[in-house]
């Protein structure tokens, strides 16, 4: 080959299109042939034709114009393509087959699955969540248990892991039972606690708190003793 032909190749400006729609337009209801159609109109588009005929794409193809036509009938009724009208820089009005709805259904895909893997995993979870309690409990969990537990994901809209770090809160706190978890739950809501950091602060600072009332308390009671004094008004003793 000679080096022009070779130079010319090499200047051809390159063909893009998403990676992603090569990985999911299967899943999109696209067929091999309508895809291979929506990549020849991207082409003629980086070419400067908006507006391939039948006549154009089959040149490029071993379809038959009928059955060009008849892939285009059906890509423009599942709105894969649409045609809209483009105005140029002489203010012309012309007619331009846009596959921008192909993109917008890629995006809807991908969202859609986004969705599907955050629903799936939180399930997992919950159901881990469960497992958890039955093992710190080391019993199965009655229904009334289960529903509690249902009730504070579903009503109260806690997360898995906030839920399992108030049931290690109250394992810690020696006091494994429903009623403390409930409360230990309200109280990270009433106080804004959403992640697992907050919730090891805050269970920080209740036992320093505590911790201190304690101190305080002991150092009262030892002065007193050092120091004992009879309650005029109450009588010794009091």
């Amino acid at each position: 080959m000679e080096n022009h032909h070779i130079f010319s190749l090499l200047s051809e400006p390159p063909f893009t299109l998403p990676g992603l729609l090569f990985k999911y337009y299967k899943q999109l209801g696209l067929t091999d042939e309508q895809f291979l159609i929506l990549i020849h109109i991207r082409q003629f588009h980086q070419e400067g034709n908006d507006f391939p005929s039948p006549d154009n794409l089959v040149e490029r193809m071993t379809i038959t114009s009928n059955d060009c036509a008849h892939q285009l009938k059906e890509l423009l009724s599942k709105r894969f393509i649409e045609i809209v009208e483009s105005k140029g820089t002489d203010n012309k009005i012309s007619e331009v087959i846009s596959i921008a709805p192909l993109f917008e259904k890629l995006q809807m895909h991908l969202n859609e699955q986004s969705q599907n893997e955050v629903r799936e995993d939180k399930q997992l979870q919950e159901g881990k969540l469960f497992q958890r309690f039955e093992e710190e409990f080391a019993r199965p969990l009655s229904p009334m248990e289960m529903e509690m537990i249902s009730m504070w994901l579903d009503d109260d809209e806690h997360e898995p892991f906030i839920i399992e770090a108030a049931l290690r809160e109250s394992v810690v706190s020696s006091k494994l039972n429903f009623r403390y978890i409930d409360r230990i739950l309200f109280d990270w809501k009433k106080n804004g606690v959403k992640t697992i950091e907050q919730a090891k602060s805050h269970g920080e600072n209740i036992r320093n708190h505590q911790l201190s009332r304690q101190l305080t308390r002991t150092s009262e009671v030892k002065r007193e003793k050092k120091h004992p004094g009879y309650n005029w008004l109450e009588g010794e003793g009091n």
